[in-house]
């Protein structure tokens, strides 16, 4: 009896004898079936093939990814607070290195996922940190493959953790139920954005971008655009770090991020409506 992983995408089913028929997230348009058929794998069978890579971005604020590539390359946050550690978004290798680590920095008060295609191992990450508390929005709640009474979902535009140190953002667009962290203090004292992939950093990091599938180049519609700007707009920060290490991007904005995302909407909303020219 195992929890397999989803080689493709990198997320974990609850305990069976087999592996599942179907991935619920790589048959999602949003995501893709692998041209040589669906693959499976378990924690206990990639243990010691990889490797997380932990980063300071900043005081208070690790990047973890994982090295080999796996799943889609997610890239997860720990981020520390007088109030406790939140992790942001999940990558599905855990290992005792990478526990060991985040006890030392005081361990995990809570964990907060952007949307499903950073589920991955989530229950056992939660688990390892003593069953803490995960936050997902609730319209992400059919996306869920492995249920746990760890998992607490919440309803509305914002949701307060820490006594207000952060805040929960939803945005809607790439999914129903995509959610963006909001860190008030940061270390600069100017806010600072976690935003999964909604919005991502380009290329240029002058920009920001919005999809509904990235890997399929489905476009966002003009109302799903408008209101993750008008949530947005709730917070003000001045850094943003997003999902992905990719595209020769470090998907990170260093300064003016609430500008460069303000901006980046209205030119995507233009290039999207009947008036665009």
């Amino acid at each position: 009896m195992s929890c397999h992983i989803c080689v493709n995408c990198g997320v974990q089913y609850p305990l069976a004898s087999s592996p599942p028929s179907h991935c619920l997230i790589c048959e999602d348009e949003r995501h893709y079936v692998d041209k040589n058929g669906q693959k499976w794998t378990t924690r206990e069978e990639i243990l010691g093939k990889y490797e997380n890579k932990i980063q300071c971005e900043e005081d208070g604020l690790y990047s973890i990814r994982t090295e080999p590539h796996f799943g889609i390359g997610q890239r997860a946050f720990l981020l520390q607070t007088s109030h406790g550690n939140i992790l942001w978004d999940c990558i599905s290798y855990l290992d005792k290195k990478t526990i060991d680590f985040i006890n030392g920095l005081g361990g995990l008060t809570a964990i907060a996922i952007s949307h499903p295609h950073f589920f991955t191992t989530m229950i056992d990450w939660s688990h390892a940190f003593g069953d803490v508390p995960i936050y997902l929005h609730q319209d992400m709640k059919n996306w869920v493959v492995r249920p746990d009474k760890c998992i607490h979902f919440w309803n509305g535009e914002t949701k307060d953790l820490f006594d207000g140190k952060l805040k929960l953002i939803h945005t809607g667009g790439h999914f129903d139920g995509s959610q963006a962290l909001y860190w008030p203090d940061g270390a600069s004292q100017r806010g600072v954005l976690l935003s999964g992939d909604e919005p991502q950093v380009c290329m240029d990091p002058e920009q920001v971008t919005f999809m509904h599938s990235f890997l399929n180049y489905i476009p966002l519609n003009e109302n799903k655009i408008k209101r993750i700007m008008q949530n947005l707009q709730l917070v003000n920060y001045d850094r943003l770090y997003d999902a992905f290490i990719i595209y020769g991007t470090d998907g990170v904005i260093l300064e003016k991020a609430q500008q460069i995302v303000q901006r980046s909407g209205e030119r995507y909303l233009k290039a999207i409506t009947k008036d665009s020219n």
